[in-house]
């Protein structure tokens, strides 16, 4: 089973449809079991698509909105589907991001999707607030995967560790019912910091996929400054650099064969500011 996460900067991302084409040409000739995106946009002004569904989309069980023209997961969708790779889909948003895009999260399965959920797990759910987070999962051969992204581990309003317990909470009946879950996203938590969002989910339970892995490279997922780093650099005085903080979680203790970064510029184009993570691992049942 191979599992990608990418964090995707999508419409906001410079050269977009260049990006857009590089990123599908990787999914064409890896063909991910599950692929999971952040900062998946619409704009606001954007028309309602009429053939999403007829691209593999599926809504999440209670959202009523409306997948967009401009959609990114639905224009990853039709370039995949031009080149004869269907995938089923689910997106949802959570904020209004830069004031123009409707900003979510996507799951993408090459098998049917069983079920779709999302929920939220910051306090705030109103739409205009930068700092609204929600999570996205889907069902797929009885596992559950879930894309996420989190918050800052010292953010005063929405503090990570408050965005990890409602996410525990809310799948725990998942773990109650002994299902597989995964959850793969921006976690915005390098892993070198001691006592920070990594160890508080390591604590709780999970396992890294990362740290799993018999094979591995460095792991590195942003590589310079980002958005909602940059206060960092005024702190310290310098950018922080080859952060490690996106990942694949399981809560078993998985067999993972590879973990790999790409569009990394090195295994593959860049497509965003984040690179991305692969992961193979012997399928669970």
């Amino acid at each position: 089973m191979k599992l990608l996460t990418l964090n995707t900067h999508s419409l906001a991302e410079p050269e977009y449809e260049k990006k857009l084409r590089l990123f599908a040409e990787l999914v064409e000739r890896e063909e991910p079991d599950i692929i999971a995106l952040q900062e998946v946009n619409q704009t606001v002004a954007s028309s309602p698509a009429k053939d999403a569904e007829d691209f593999g989309y599926i809504p999440c069980s209670g959202y009523q909105g409306q997948v967009k023209e401009d959609n990114h997961g639905l224009n990853l969708a039709r370039i995949l589907s031009g080149s004869g790779i269907f995938y089923h889909w689910t997106w949802v948003p959570a904020k209004l991001g830069y004031d123009i895009y409707e900003e979510g999260l996507a799951l993408f399965s090459l098998s049917p999707i069983e079920d779709a959920e999302h929920f939220f797990i910051s306090a705030s759910q109103s739409f205009s607030n930068w700092k609204t987070r929600k999570a996205v999962g889907i069902q797929v051969g009885g596992q559950w995967f879930y894309s996420v992204h989190m918050g800052w581990w010292g953010d005063e309003d929405e503090p990570f560790a408050c965005h990890w317990d409602r996410f525990q909470e809310h799948i725990k009946r998942h773990r109650e019912e002994k299902k597989i879950v995964w959850i793969m996203g921006d976690f915005n938590s390098p892993c070198d910091r001691t006592g920070e969002g990594y160890d508080y989910v390591r604590n709780s339970g999970w396992h890294d996929t990362y740290e799993l892995a018999e094979e591995k490279d460095g792991g590195i997922t942003v590589g310079h400054v980002i958005d909602g780093w940059r206060q960092e650099e005024g702190q310290q005085g310098k950018p922080p650099k080859g952060m490690r903080i996106d990942y694949i979680w399981c809560c078993d203790k998985a067999e993972v064969r590879r973990s790999q970064v790409v569009c990394d510029g090195v295994s593959s184009p860049v497509v965003s500011d984040h690179y991305g993570l692969m992961i193979v691992a012997e399928k669970e049942s």
